[in-house]
């Protein structure tokens, strides 16, 4: 197999694509579901820390790199296989949706809503009430970016398969 800038652009999409999808799955089948045992107090400043900690070039660049690369890799597909071309394409848009338009649109503002409150400040009721506030709706989203994460990368290996 001849290294060139197809199979790189592949390569790092997949793999991109694939640590996003595993990322989002440990955080939906291990993290959230512990810390969500913790007292209000105690969810809120784990969450808050994880935000602060989770942001950094590496992850910035393994998460939102798969929103450029999967549609450069499927233009660079379009006289491939149809059904590695649309495998690809489905990919891109998915991604790009699912999870890029999510976290910008919906977990970050409420990731933003946590960081500027101080804790430390708020009443047991405020607590419940914030976490209230949170929760729910910000594990609602990431489900979603987990489902499309993994479907990503499915119609990423699909593709790969059919393109042989």
């Amino acid at each position: 197999m001849e290294i060139n800038f197809k199979i790189i652009v592949l390569m790092l999409g997949i793999l991109f694509t694939g640590l996003t999808a595993g990322l989002c799955f440990t955080w939906s089948n291990a993290i959230t579901p512990g810390i969500g045992r913790l007292d209000d107090l105690g969810f809120l400043q784990s969450f808050k820390a994880m935000n602060r900690a989770i942001i950094n070039r590496s992850f910035l660049i393994t998460f939102f790199g798969p929103v450029i690369l999967l549609f450069i890799n499927a233009y660079l597909h379009r006289n491939a296989h149809p059904t590695t071309f649309w495998s690809f394409m489905l990919a891109a848009i998915l991604f790009f949706i699912g999870v890029g338009l999510i976290t910008v649109f919906k977990n970050v503002p409420l990731n933003e809503m946590l960081d500027k409150t101080v804790l430390e400040n708020l009443l047991t009721i405020e607590l419940k009430e914030l976490r209230t506030k949170f929760e729910q709706p910000w594990n609602r989203w990431h489900i979603q970016r987990t489902i499309a994460s993994f479907t990503s990368f499915t119609l990423l290996i699909i593709g790969l398969i059919y393109s042989k």
